[in-house]
C-alpha cells in the first residue's frame, strides 16, 4: 500500500525501489500482453513488447507524473513499444488476406484477468469479440498507427483527447484515423460475426464440435464436408496457403493425404474463446499419441465458417500434453 499512495505524490515513482516497481507493474502484465497481442498478432512479439514495455517503465519511472493512473501510463508505453516494433518491421498479410504470423491466445491464460462487470477495464480487455481470430486478422490489415487508435478508442474506451496526447496528434487527427480503421475493419471482418455464445448452455455448438471432432479422428471426408458453411475459409498459419470455399478446402483435405489416415486422437479445448480441437498422432517407436494440429473453429449459423489451423509447436503455450497414453485414458486439464 505504501508504494500506491507514493504514486500520487511528485517523483513518487522515483522512490519506489525495483522489487516494488515490479510488483506494480505486474498486475497488469496479461491486460498488456493482450493488447500487444492485438497490436501485433503474435503471442511472441507481444511477450518480448511486454518485457520491453516493464523495461522502458522502470527507466522512465521519474517521468510518471501522476496525471493518468498507473495502468494508462503503461498501456501509453506498451503501445509505442508496438508502434516501434511495426516501424522496424511490419509484416503484410498475404494475397487472399491470410496473416502468416498469427498465433493463438490460450483461453486460460486470458481467464487470468478477474471476471467483472462489462464496461470494466479488464472486461473491456478481454472482451470476446475482439479477441477472437477472425478480429485479429482484420486488425493486422491496418496501418500501425489507425491500428492504435482502433484498439484504443473501441477495445479500451479512451477518449479521443488522451489517445491524441498518446500518439502526439491532435483530435480531429485520431478520429479521422479511428474512421478509416472502421472502414478497414468492415472491409476484412467476416460479414457474419461469429452467432454462437460458448458455455454449457450452448449444446448446438457443443454438439457440431463433437461432429466435426469424431469425423476429424474418423476421417471421413464426407462427414466433414457436410458441417462446412459454402463459402469455409482454411488456413494453417505460418504455412502459406488460403483455402476459401468447400470444395477447395475438401480438395486440400484430399491432396493432403487426410482421407485413410488412422491412429488419430482429439482433445477438445478452446482457444481465443473460440471452441478448438487438439488432434494428436499415434507415433511408433515413441509409444504414444504426439501433438499434431490444433483447429480453431469459427462457427456461424450453425455451420463450420472458418477453421484455422495451428502447428504442434503451440501445445505447450496451450496448455496441451506432450503426450497422449495408448491405453484410451482420457487427459483431464
Amino acid at each position: 500500500m505504501g508504494a500506491q499512495t507514493r504514486l500520487a505524490e511528485p517523483g513518487g515513482l522515483g522512490q519506489v525501489d525495483e522489487p516494488a516497481f515490479t510488483g506494480l507493474a505486474e498486475r497488469h502484465r496479461r491486460e498488456l500482453h493482450v493488447h500487444c497481442y492485438r497490436m501485433l498478432g503474435s503471442f511472441e512479439d507481444a511477450e518480448d513488447t511486454v518485457q520491453e514495455t516493464f523495461l522502458r517503465a522502470w527507466r522512465r519511472r521519474e517521468t510518471f507524473e501522476g496525471r493518468s493512473t498507473f495502468r494508462a501510463w503503461l498501456y501509453r508505453i506498451a503501445t509505442n513499444a508496438c508502434l516501434d516494433l511495426l516501424a522496424r518491421c511490419r509484416p503484410e498479410p498475404a494475397v487472399g488476406g491470410e496473416v502468416r504470423w498469427l498465433q493463438p491466445y490460450p483461453d486460460r491464460l486470458l481467464d487470468e484477468l478477474p471476471a467483472g462487470d462489462a464496461d470494466e477495464p479488464e472486461a473491456l480487455a478481454v472482451a470476446r469479440e475482439t479477441i477472437e481470430l477472425a478480429y485479429l486478422v482484420a486488425v493486422q490489415h491496418l496501418a500501425p498507427r489507425p491500428r492504435a487508435v482502433l484498439i484504443l478508442r473501441d477495445v479500451l474506451g479512451w477518449p479521443a483527447k488522451e489517445v491524441a496526447e498518446l500518439l502526439g496528434d491532435s483530435v480531429n487527427s485520431v478520429n479521422s484515423a479511428l474512421q478509416r480503421a472502421r472502414a478497414g475493419m468492415r472491409e476484412h471482418l467476416p460479414a457474419e460475426r461469429q452467432d454462437w455464445t460458448g458455455g454449457e448452455e450452448d449444446a448446438g455448438t457443443r454438439e457440431l464440435v463433437r461432429r466435426y471432432t469424431d469425423a476429424s479422428v474418423a476421417t471421413d471426408i464426407d462427414r466433414l464436408a457436410a458441417l462446412l458453411r459454402d463459402d469455409v475459409r482454411c488456413s494453417m498459419p505460418p504455412t502459406p496457403g488460403l483455402h476459401v470455399g468447400r470444395d477447395a478446402v475438401v480438395k486440400d483435405w484430399v491432396d493432403s493425404g487426410f482421407e485413410g489416415m488412422t491412429g488419430l486422437r482429439a482433445v477438445p479445448t478452446s482457444v481465443n474463446r473460440q471452441p478448438a480441437v487438439a488432434f494428436y498422432h499415434r507415433r511408433e517407436p515413441a509409444g504414444g499419441y504426439l501433438p499434431l494440429t490444433v483447429d480453431v473453429l469459427r462457427i456461424s449459423g450453425g455451420a463450420i465458417t472458418e477453421i484455422v489451423t495451428f502447428h504442434d509447436d503451440q501445445f505447450p503455450r496451450l496448455g496441451l500434453p506432450a503426450q497422449l497414453p495408448t491405453d484410451g485414458t482420457e487427459w483431464q486439464r
